[in-house]
C-alpha cells in the first residue's frame, strides 16, 4: 500500500483499515455530511475518537448524548471538538450545520472508560519549537487520558516552517533498565489541510536501518493522508500557505515516547526566539 493517501469524491472521502494499511491497530476514515444527516454506528470491541473538522453535530447514544453548537467553519477558524467513545457505544450522529466534516479513527480496547466531549476551551495548547521551526500542538486526547491506545494532536505549521522536528521515530517499544518508557511502537497516520486547494507540504519517512530501509519523500495535498509505519517523519510547509494537520496514533501504549534522530538533537539548543505568527488559531476563533 502506497503511504500517500489521496482523498476519493464521495461522503467518506479517507477511509483506511488497520487490515489495508498492513498494521495492527490504527483505522482511521473522514466523512462529510448534509444537514440532518445521519450516521448510525456501533464500536463493539473499539474505542473511537471522533474530531469535528468543521460545522456541528449531536450525538445519541446508549453511553450519553453530546450537541456541539459553536463548531468552527474550518480548521483555520477555531479549535476542535472532541468526542472520545468507548467500546459498546451505539450511537447515531446527526448534522445540525449545512455541512459537517468530521474525522475519526477507531482500534481494539483493553478495557472500558467513560465517554467525554473535549470541547474547544478545555483543549490543551502548546507552541512549540523555535525560529522556523515553531507549531501550535492542540492535544485533543492527549498522553494520560483514560483510554485505551488512542493519542490525537492536531498541529499547526506557518507557511514555510518545520514541523514534526527534529525528526523522530516511535516504531518500536523500548524500555530502560528502571522500567521507564523510552520509546513506544506507534501506528500514526497524518491527516493534512491547507487554507487553499494549491497548498502542500513536503513529508520524509526515513530509517536508519541498513537491513530493512526505508527512504520515502512524500508531496501531501488538501485532504490527503500519510501512513507512517516506521522510522522519522519531518514535514515541511511550502512558503505561502499554513499547514494543518491531525495525527491519530495508536499502538504498545497510550504514549508519545520517542526517539530524536541524534544527527539532529543539537538543534533543540540552537532556537533563539517562536515565530509570531503562533498561535494560528485559538477557542475564541470558534465563536465569531
Amino acid at each position: 500500500m502506497s503511504l500517500l493517501i489521496q482523498p476519493q469524491k464521495q461522503k467518506i472521502y479517507q477511509s483506511i483499515s488497520a487490515e489495508s494499511a498492513g498494521w495492527t491497530w490504527l483505522n482511521f476514515e473522514t466523512r462529510l455530511m448534509g444537514p440532518l444527516e445521519t450516521w448510525t454506528y456501533d464500536t463493539g470491541e473499539h474505542e473511537m475518537v471522533i474530531v469535528l473538522l468543521s460545522g456541528n453535530y449531536k450525538v445519541e447514544s446508549n453511553r450519553g448524548n453530546w450537541e456541539t453548537g459553536n463548531g468552527r467553519k474550518n480548521v483555520f477558524q477555531g479549535v476542535a471538538h472532541t468526542l472520545y467513545l468507548p467500546r459498546k457505544t451505539q450511537f447515531t450522529l446527526t448534522s445540525t450545520s449545512d455541512t459537517l466534516d468530521i474525522a475519526y479513527c477507531w482500534c481494539k480496547a483493553d478495557h472500558d472508560f467513560e465517554p467525554h466531549l473535549i470541547t474547544p476551551e478545555k483543549t490543551p495548547s502548546v507552541i512549540f519549537g523555535g525560529d522556523n521551526a515553531t507549531r501550535q500542538f492542540n492535544d485533543l486526547i492527549p498522553p494520560g487520558f483514560a483510554c485505551s491506545r488512542i493519542v490525537c494532536r492536531e498541529v499547526y505549521t506557518p507557511s514555510g516552517n518545520w514541523s514534526s522536528f527534529p525528526a523522530h521515530k516511535h516504531d518500536e517499544r523500548i524500555v530502560n533498565d528502571r522500567g521507564q518508557l523510552q520509546e513506544a511502537q506507534l501506528e500514526e497516520i497524518y491527516f493534512y489541510k491547507f487554507q487553499e486547494p494549491e497548498g502542500y507540504a513536503i513529508q520524509q519517512i526515513y530509517t536508519k536501518d541498513d537491513k530493512n530501509p526505508l527512504d520515502e519523500i512524500l508531496r501531501a495535498r488538501h485532504n490527503d493522508a500519510v501512513l507512517v509505519p516506521k522510522g522519522y517523519h519531518p514535514v515541511a510547509a511550502a512558503h505561502g500557505y499554513h499547514c494543518y494537520y491531525l495525527n491519530f496514533l495508536a499502538g504498545s501504549d497510550q504514549s508519545l515516547a520517542n526517539t530524536t534522530d541524534s544527527d539532529y538533537e543539537w538543534i533543540f539548543d540552537s532556537w533563539k526566539q517562536k515565530d509570531p505568527r503562533l498561535p494560528l488559531v485559538t477557542p475564541a476563533m470558534n465563536n465569531q
